[in-house]
């Protein structure tokens, strides 16, 4: 089989999460576009293992679906260049090595897409279950990882007056559940941290008004990734309905090459109603 020729790109990204999932769809949409990227998780192997129970009352240590192998594959085959790297949101050392891999291998990064998020016990126990280092960690991991990747990406596209910077936030940043965990709710940890990350972008367009890189919130809404669709799966329940992770992707490539999307620094987009208003994917409805 021939490989995929390579064609001049048209910029680089780095986009976490990118080994299912949103960060999937996202690394492929913007290969499609003409962009090299930089795919970043844990998971660089299919059928590795990680704690993603979300509660404490209990431990899922089953091998996760996905893959940076996968990713990469995918990404090439839309004829660009995919960089691998290794990074865990708890572990600081992975993000600077991870970013410096970036930089060295790609040579800049004029699109930081900060779509990771903590996987694991806290994110739907009660407050009053919440020991203070799983909140921590939550933290840490959703506020404080994504802060320092943007402090050390940024730099660069503001000496160049060029860059963007997509953060994926959540419903739960904005809004209170109508019902409690288990009736769907959602816990303190996860909003919170979600809360927090949510500020940066608006912030960070006052900060850098005029510098030539704009800052954006995008708010999924319901996606239905692997790891959810395998969870019901296991529960019993039937088919979950909700938008596919291309729905979010196809939002993020329109933020990295439209441009249009100069008048929404700062601004917080949702999703769904976004990609159908502007046609972003025909098919889908």
């Amino acid at each position: 089989m021939t490989p995929p020729s390579r064609r001049a790109p048209r910029g680089a990204a780095f986009v976490t999460g990118a080994s299912r999932g949103i960060g999937k769809a996202t690394a492929v949409a913007l290969a499609e576009a003409g962009f090299d990227v930089a795919i970043a998780a844990r998971s660089l192997r299919e059928g590795e293992r990680f704690e993603h129970s979300s509660t404490l009352r209990s431990s899922d240590t089953s091998p996760m679906p996905g893959s940076l192998e996968e990713t990469a594959r995918l990404v090439q085959q839309a004829g660009t260049r995919a960089v691998p790297v290794r990074l865990d949101l708890l572990e600081p050392a992975s993000l600077a090595s991870a970013v410096d891999h970036a930089l060295r291998t790609l040579g800049r990064i004029d699109l930081l897409v900060n779509n990771a998020v903590y996987t694991g016990p806290g994110n739907m126990d009660r407050m009053l279950d919440l020991p203070s280092e799983v909140l921590q960690r939550i933290l840490e991991a959703n506020v404080t990882a994504p802060t320092r990747l943007t402090q050390l990406l940024l730099p660069g596209m503001l000496e160049r007056r060029h860059g963007v910077v997509v953060n994926v936030t959540s419903h739960v940043a904005e809004a209170d559940p109508r019902a409690g965990i288990g009736a769907g709710g959602w816990g303190f940890a996860y909003a919170a941290s979600k809360g927090a990350f949510h500020r940066m972008a608006g912030i960070l367009a006052v900060e850098h008004a005029d510098a030539g890189v704009r800052f954006h919130n995008l708010d999924p809404g319901f996606v239905v990734t692997e790891m959810m669709e395998r969870q019901h799966r296991a529960q019993g329940f039937g088919t979950l309905r909700g938008a596919p992770p291309a729905v979010p992707a196809a939002v993020i490539r329109w933020l990295a090459t439209a441009p249009d999307a100069e008048a929404l620094n700062g601004r917080t987009l949702r999703a769904q109603p976004f990609c159908r208003e502007h046609a972003l994917l025909p098919d889908w409805s």
